[in-house]
């Protein structure tokens, strides 16, 4: 099942929009099948699961962390990811800075928007975006390379369009300050049940977990 809903997912995305495979609470083995069938990006929420299906898995895909990631946990995401899609503080910022400087690489990342201006979730305001960012491009190990943002959660994925569409009139408008270690390349937007309307909105990477590998089941 997995295999098949990748080829398919694969083949219905439109040219130049790139898929995230969200891996949360994923075995290495559902995983390594997702590559098979075509995955180039394994999207993981949690450091700690990270790696242990690197152990398992490695350089056979790219690495994006697209969860919250704590402070402490930074050294060891620095280690893994390719990409950490939710720079939210000059803070998270200048530890990733340091990490990756003690280990001679550079960072790239996504400065997360909290498009839904949601006080229970992570993310910059939309309104402070652009102060995060000029912070952030001081930075000379981590590199912007566009927005991310989840959108509050609804039954009818309809209603995301909104935010969808100010996060890209954010990209937009970021992208043309043509400030230094920022290239806004990549909107990531959209998840499972509203990943075709953050295309239709301007979305160029989409994460996708449930229609990839089917419902997650959970342990009592």
């Amino acid at each position: 099942m997995i295999e098949e809903n990748v080829r398919r997912i694969l083949a219905e995305l439109p040219s130049g929009v790139t898929l995230v495979a969200a891996a949360k609470t994923r075995t290495p083995d559902e995983i390594l099948r997702a590559i098979a069938a075509g995955i180039t990006i394994i999207g993981e929420n949690y450091v700690q699961e990270a790696r242990e299906a690197f152990a398992a898995i490695g350089s056979k895909a790219k690495w994006h962390f697209i969860g919250h990631l704590q402070k402490n946990k930074v050294k060891h995401a620095v280690e893994i990811f390719d990409v950490i899609e939710t720079v939210d503080s000059m803070e998270l910022a200048e530890r990733i800075e340091r990490a990756c400087v003690a280990r001679g690489r550079t960072m790239r990342v996504l400065i997360e928007v909290n498009s839904g201006r949601e006080p229970q979730k992570a993310g910059v305001l939309p309104e402070e975006a652009e102060d995060l960012l000029r912070e952030v491009s001081t930075l000379e190990h981590v590199s912007v390379q566009g927005l991310m943002t989840m959108g509050p959660r609804f039954g009818d994925p309809e209603q995301a369009r909104p935010y969808f569409k100010e996060t890209r009139d954010l990209f937009v408008r970021l992208g043309q300050e043509k400030l230094p270690n920022v290239e806004m390349k990549i909107l990531s937007m959209g998840m499972s049940n509203t990943y075709n309307i953050a295309i239709e909105e301007g979305a160029n990477m989409v994460r996708i977990g449930t229609k990839l590998f089917g419902a997650r089941e959970y342990k009592k």
